[in-house]
């Protein structure tokens, strides 16, 4: 059984308050993958161009991904995005995005990549996702990310996809403004309606949110001491959490699972903020993970001893 992931291959530029890096390996597929890696093997599907270096190909391939469906365009550069955050790391501002091979991206999955146990639709054109949908021969889980710009430009498109996936991974503005609505609940109650089975709402340093027609589920997010860059969070937390469905294979996909796998998802996110880019996740050991989870156990139990009424 394998998971399949198809997104950005980046190279990205950086600047926080606490330094930068003028060219690191980046892309949701990437990230995206690197977590994943650690319960299952990952195919990721994008396209690179001619300067993509062997090394970031490695680096991809960390902990025994397959990296057969990344395509070397025959001309022209790897998708490239360069960005500055604030003093809080809640806001960014985007200084140049190339598109580069990505502009033409058309998915075309390698057998391996089609007969995948959990796919997960990174934030690509939501015709593209559709037509890997159309591509996979059955997956048991399937999930998608999705933004701002698709759901201003190409919203019918989302939402005929939402339809067909499972879980909808989106940041609690992007849920808001998809459905018009202002209260997250209501949100999400919505997009369940349409036809996934969970909606995560992705929280930022507040953590994250599970919502299913069996209830609801929260987690804050692992506090950390220092942060050092954000990016590539989000789609670190969405490999931890399918990679954990994908690994329990024999149980059914419901909402207990899916918080279990939200805190594998907390847990990898925390190790990647702590450094820019890959550079935490490429070398983190699965020990650490399961140590920060269970951490995260032990600070989100409460007792709940029963108060007598005192008028």
């Amino acid at each position: 059984m394998s998971i399949t992931v198809v997104g950005s291959i980046a190279y990205d530029a950086v600047r926080t308050p606490y330094g930068g890096r003028d060219r690191m390996l980046g892309g949701a597929a990437t990230h995206f993958s690197l977590a994943a890696s650690f319960f299952d093997t990952v195919h990721p599907v994008g396209p690179v161009g001619t300067d993509f270096a062997p090394a970031d190909l490695q680096t991809l391939a960390t902990r025994g991904t397959v990296t057969a469906d990344v395509t070397t365009a025959a001309e022209g550069r790897t998708f490239f995005w360069a960005g500055e955050y604030g003093p809080d790391l809640n806001s960014r501002e985007t200084l140049d995005t190339q598109l580069g091979v990505f502009a033409d991206f058309q998915p075309r999955l390698s057998a391996a990549a089609r007969a995948c146990d959990v796919l997960f639709l990174a934030n690509i054109q939501p015709s593209l996702q559709a037509s890997v949908l159309d591509q996979c021969d059955g997956p048991r889980f399937t999930a998608l990310d999705s933004m701002n710009l698709w759901i201003d430009i190409a919203r019918d498109d989302l939402n005929r996809v939402i339809e067909r996936v499972d879980c909808v991974i989106l940041n609690d503005a992007e849920i808001r403004q998809l459905t018009g609505r202002h209260t997250l609940l209501t949100a999400a109650r919505e997009l369940l309606a349409r036809g996934p089975s969970a909606v995560i709402a992705k929280q930022g340093e507040y953590g994250a949110s599970l919502f299913t027609r069996q209830g609801f589920f929260s987690l804050p997010a692992f506090p950390l001491e220092s942060v050092t860059d954000p990016t590539g969070a989000g789609d670190t937390f969405a490999g931890g959490v399918a990679g954990y469905v994908a690994a329990q294979r024999d149980r059914p996909v419901d909402h207990g699972l899916l918080a279990s796998a939200m805190a594998y998802g907390t847990a990898l996110a925390s190790f990647n903020v702590e450094e820019f880019g890959t550079e935490r996740v490429a070398r983190l050991t699965f020990g650490e993970v399961q140590a920060r989870v269970a951490e995260l156990h032990r600070f989100t139990q409460f007792e709940t001893p029963l108060v007598e009424e005192t008028v």
